[in-house]
């Protein structure tokens, strides 16, 4: 998969194989600049004559220009995974320990225990709100017999208290009306007697002094019976229907505390049976493979593990994919749909990119400071595949058929753009070239050679004429950087 291969068609093409690594495919630029290097590397040479005017024309290397099919493809290393993972996560709150875990790859049965917890704190738990919820019911029910009481008060005033005040009152007021009618007519008779002059004018005081007293009770009764009904009562009532609404606000409030604790006793014995995993389906059991940067501990016995945590993955077989990295110098090339190939050890597969990612994954030590983007090759429903095979993943970025091919050997970058030199009729003469589409190895020529040119290899190591336009392009490359200044 990383060589490249040359086979030669029925009709006398070339069909070329190029893979482009994730460090290979380069730009123009990059040939350009490695030529600018090697060219002030070689610039001296330019000026010894026997540097290349020993290499004979017909010794020179030599490659001959012809037309073939140029694939251009990126190959990057990955694991094979499932599309689609039931997880298996803790539903314990906290962090806890693993008692026991079943073995990656182990194929198990709906039913079988996968995960065992540690259950001390959790028992503890359970015990403490145990207790918790039976002082919780007996303050409920406290609090209800204070309910009671308090209506039962209301009640009590309403028809018995209030009724014998109000009586007491009105039997006051009875008594008084009638010592008043009585001193009105001891009154009389008094006066009457006095008008015979059988008593004293002091003793007619002395019965308006009475009737006075009596009508002066009447009144006083009659202010106590209202102050009884339009105030006291109500002050009484506010009072009772006070403490009956406080008995009855407590009495929401200690059940609502002892719902709270029956539903933390009922979590923490939901948590202790959680404390067994158990698989509800049959199928492969594999641990997760977390993220490189990630601080996240190992699923083995004695590791700790929090909730909601993956703990194990149950993978869809027949869903199988590869997430690869490709390096953000050819991703704008990569797209959904385009052809790739999976190799396995012992197999082939050809699948199609399925997505590629917006956004660079994260890049740190873990990664050699290497932007990527990750990139999913999804897989065809096949017999055998198992998560975490080791694969090579081939995305094909371009085919090009019928095209004449340069090595890029053969090529220079120069300051007016990109030549070779063409050996015919035993002298050499320069090319200027337009070019297309490139691999490590080949280039697309778009103009500038004819099938069937011999093109001279690497042109720096023998032609002077190469090497004095590369050593011009060196020193026309320096003038343009500022010059470093003396103090």
């Amino acid at each position: 998969m990383n060589h490249d291969s040359q086979s030669q068609s029925p009709s006398g093409q070339t069909t070329i194989h190029v893979d482009v690594n994730r460090f290979s495919f380069r730009s123009w630029a990059s040939l350009g600049l490695a030529a600018l290097v090697v060219g002030a590397i070689l610039v001296g040479a330019a000026f010894i004559p026997e540097a290349s005017s020993s290499v004979a024309v017909g010794s020179l290397p030599t490659h001959k220009i012809a037309r073939g099919e140029l694939l251009v493809s990126v190959t990057e290393q990955g694991t094979l995974e499932s599309a689609n993972n039931t997880e298996i996560k803790c539903k314990v709150r906290g962090d806890n320990t693993l008692i026991s875990v079943i073995e990656s790859g182990t194929e198990v049965e709906a039913g079988d225990e996968l995960v065992r917890l540690e259950t001390l704190l959790i028992e503890e738990e359970i015990s403490e709100r145990t207790k918790f919820a039976h002082l919780a019911r007996s303050a409920v029910a406290r609090a209800e017999a204070n309910v009671a009481r308090a209506e039962i008060a209301i009640s009590q005033y309403l028809k018995g208290r209030f009724v014998t005040e109000l009586s007491k009152l009105q039997k006051e007021l009875a008594v008084a009306e009638s010592n008043f009618v009585s001193a009105k007519n001891m009154l009389s008779h008094t006066k009457m007697m006095a008008e015979s002059e059988y008593t004293s004018e002091l003793n007619v005081e002395e019965k308006q002094f009475a009737v006075e007293q009596a009508d002066l009770q009447v009144k006083l009764t009659n202010t106590r019976i209202d102050v009884l009904k339009r105030f006291k009562k109500q002050e009484e009532l506010a009072t009772l229907e006070g403490d009956l609404n406080a008995a009855r606000a407590n009495h929401a409030a200690e059940k609502e505390r002892a719902l709270a604790d029956e539903m933390r006793l009922r979590r923490a014995e939901e948590e202790l049976v959680q404390c067994v995993v158990k698989a509800e389906r049959s199928g492969v059991v594999i641990y997760p493979s977390g993220k490189a940067w990630e601080d996240s501990p190992d699923i083995e016995e004695g590791a700790t593990v929090h909730k909601d945590q993956v703990l194990l993955l149950m993978p869809d077989l027949d869903k199988m994919q590869v997430k690869v990295g490709i390096h953000e110098s050819v991703i704008d090339r990569v797209q959904p749909g385009l052809p790739a190939k999976v190799t396995l050890p012992n197999k082939s597969h050809d699948a199609d990119v399925s997505s590629v990612a917006s956004v660079a994954e994260p890049a740190g030590w873990w990664t050699g400071n290497v932007v990527k983007y990750e990139t999913i090759v999804k897989l065809p429903k096949t017999e055998g595949l198992r998560p975490g095979m080791s694969v090579e993943v081939e995305v094909v970025l371009a085919r090009h058929k019928n095209v004449l091919l340069i090595p890029t050997s053969a090529v220079i970058a120069t300051q007016t753009g990109h030549a070779c030199w063409v050996r015919r009729m035993g002298a050499v003469q320069r090319r200027s070239l337009e070019l297309g589409d490139n691999s490590d190895m080949f280039i697309v020529v778009e103009s500038g050679l004819l099938e069937g040119d011999e093109v001279v290899l690497d042109p720096l190591a023998h032609l002077p004429a190469a090497q004095a336009e590369a050593a011009e392009s060196v020193g026309d490359s320096s003038r343009d950087k500022p010059k470093s200044v003396e103090l």
